[in-house]
């Protein structure tokens, strides 16, 4: 819910020309998450990043010189809350006016990428490293990369980046301890331009048993359960697949069905945004 009410509050206001730096933002998000049952603080400082600060993968805005968000630029927070019922993180880039053809490409790309390692089945014990390519290859069929891992385990009440599992090109293989069932990982690949914008859509996953492949081997699937929908306005049907486009409308379906009654009872202009968000793509 939180991570919700916040974006609607940050568009209105970023819309209303209310003027609004980074740290304000991030200080407004984190008076969101301490209104949850069982909050008890972030699980990381938030990373609240406009424009060419989107591009610095650890970037730490500082009150004394961060950026004021506008219209003009792409806006990724990445935040992420220790809760007595689990610890969360997860990363939203969104743009409060027009963004550019470029910017909705590359951002399509990321989001592709993302949900072909949400949709990913693959059999017990596989490492997680052999997964990393399904969120890349969107973005290296036009010789594009990002720097950063795609994963990283999540503690429960614990560390918000917890070994294992590890999805990183930098451990081989071989090194990396399977995925089990009850493994929470993140899905966060990203795509960065130095000075210009930075692109990265998070959300944690779920290792569990895949009932509908009930061979004599055993398969195993991702459940994500972050619940926050993507930016309409950034993705572009052209470009996504029709596999890609399904899942976004099913996992918007669940962010309105799963949230929605929760953030109807706390906030019902939040609530209004939630569902006009998550109206099905079309072609």
């Amino acid at each position: 819910c939180a991570v919700i009410e916040y974006l609607h509050w940050l568009e209105k206001n970023i819309k209303e020309n209310t003027k609004l730096n980074e740290v304000e933002a991030a200080d407004q998000l984190e008076q969101f998450r301490s209104t949850l049952p069982d909050f008890v603080g972030l699980s990381f400082d938030t990373i609240s990043a406009y424009g060419p600060n989107g591009a610095i993968i650890h970037y730490k805005p500082d009150s004394s010189n961060c950026a004021v968000i506008s219209t003009d630029n792409l806006y990724l927070c990445d935040s992420g809350g220790q809760y007595k019922t689990g610890t969360t993180d997860i990363t939203r880039t969104v743009h409060f006016g027009k963004p550019s053809a470029h910017m909705i490409k590359t951002n399509t790309l990321v989001l592709e990428g993302h949900c072909q390692l949400a949709r990913a089945k693959f059999p017990e014990k596989l490492q997680p490293n052999k997964l990393d390519v399904l969120a890349r290859t969107p973005l290296w069929k036009l010789g594009l990369d990002y720097e950063h891992g795609t994963s990283h385990g999540v503690g429960a009440y614990l560390n918000v980046h917890e070994y294992p599992p590890s999805m990183t090109r930098r451990i081989s293989s071989e090194d990396s301890p399977p995925l089990l069932p009850g493994m929470i990982l993140s899905n966060e690949p990203g795509y960065y331009e130095e000075g210009n914008f930075g692109i990265r859509i998070e959300n944690l996953l779920l290792v569990k048993e895949c009932e509908e492949l009930s061979g004599k081997k055993k398969f195993l699937e991702f459940e994500t359960i972050s619940l926050v929908p993507f930016q309409r306005d950034l993705i572009d049907l052209d470009l996504l697949s029709d596999e890609a486009r399904q899942w976004v409308d099913s996992y918007h379906e669940r962010c309105l069905n799963e949230v929605g009654p929760i953030l109807k009872k706390r906030n019902e202009d939040a609530f209004n945004w939630l569902v006009n968000s998550c109206t099905p793509l079309k072609q």
